[in-house]
């Protein structure tokens, strides 16, 4: 087990320096001057140039992105044009936030995707499976950020059940476990767990469903095990794919929340990102970014590490 974790964290070098350029080149190409979001209109071409060099934005695109990569390996991802804050300390602070949100949202979704899927696949009625289906249907369907806007109308402005944004009472800045900001995370949590939770409910349901067509199913009712019995050995063979596409939703949770918190104006890195653009903060898009790529290469790999201790023919393989 050992020796796959060190050959896929190898695999991993070469990825992490295409995600690397790729974060640098796409972020540099777009269309915009970062300098121009701190300068008045009127500012002297002498101050601009300072800043630019200052940046580091007067050198050719190569140098910059060497410069900038040799920077980044040492743990410095810059400073923040916008605020002049580092870079660092704003992403982990952001990142910290989405990963409360996140884990809460996955704890939702694949809970209720379990329970779901596994019921539709062992259901007698076909009443039950087409209900079920239609849930998942939705839940992929519906865009997430427009749902996000109806639950605060519902939910916010009309019955003031709940509160409709932030991360906690009296604008906090960190997030604690007690009532107050728990009930500031559960409308953000249901915005967010709606996709996964469509995805992974007919993930877990047709594989389930072509499980208990295999000939084993069949022996082990032969042998006279009872029904959870089985079902423990079906969930164990559903394990590896329903892994899969759990870590690839986890993934997306984290990286594709900017819409979620954006609407709840939650301070996590969507949010952070979403102000970056229009700031045209060239150092946090860079640095959040960059982070969230290197956290979802590394949840694919532990997934990996998981599906190979649930299921040793993927090590074999």
């Amino acid at each position: 087990m050992l020796l796959y974790a060190l050959r896929r964290l190898i695999y991993l070098v070469p990825v992490a320096f295409g995600v690397s350029l790729l974060v640098f080149a796409l972020v540099h190409l777009a269309p915009g001057d970062p300098i121009s979001a701190i300068v008045p209109p009127d500012a002297p071409k002498e101050v601009i140039d300072k800043l630019k060099e200052y940046y580091g934005f007067d050198k050719p695109l190569p140098v910059q992105y060497f410069r900038w990569l040799a920077v980044t390996l040492t743990g410095d991802l810059g400073t923040s044009i916008g605020t002049g804050r580092s870079v660092a300390t704003e992403v982990g602070s952001a990142f910290g936030n989405t990963i409360i949100l996140a884990i809460s949202a996955c704890l939702l979704a694949f809970s209720l995707a379990l329970i779901l899927g596994t019921a539709a696949a062992y259901a007698k009625t076909r009443i039950v499976d087409r209900l079920v289906t239609s849930i998942a249907l939705v839940g992929v369907s519906v865009p997430h950020f427009w749902l996000a806007i109806v639950l605060v109308i519902i939910f916010s402005v009309e019955n003031r059940w709940l509160p409709p944004m932030g991360l906690g009472p009296e604008n906090a800045t960190g997030w604690r476990l007690d009532w107050p900001h728990i009930q500031h995370m559960i409308l953000p949590t249901i915005a967010l767990s709606v996709i996964p939770l469509g995805v992974m409910t007919r993930t877990v349901r047709s594989t389930i469903k072509e499980i208990l067509s295999m000939e084993f199913v069949t022996a082990l009712q032969a042998k006279g095990m009872n029904d959870r019995q089985i079902l423990i050995h079906v969930l164990k063979n559903a394990a590896p794919t329903c892994l899969a596409v759990m870590g690839l939703q986890a993934g997306n949770l984290i990286g594709g929340s900017i819409l979620i918190e954006t609407v709840f104006a939650w301070p996590g890195t969507g949010f952070l990102l979403n102000s970056a653009i229009f700031r045209r903060d060239l150092p946090i898009l860079q640095g959040t970014t960059l982070v969230l790529a290197f956290f979802f290469m590394m949840l694919n790999l532990a997934v990996d590490i998981i599906q190979t201790t649930v299921d040793p023919r993927i090590k074999r393989g």
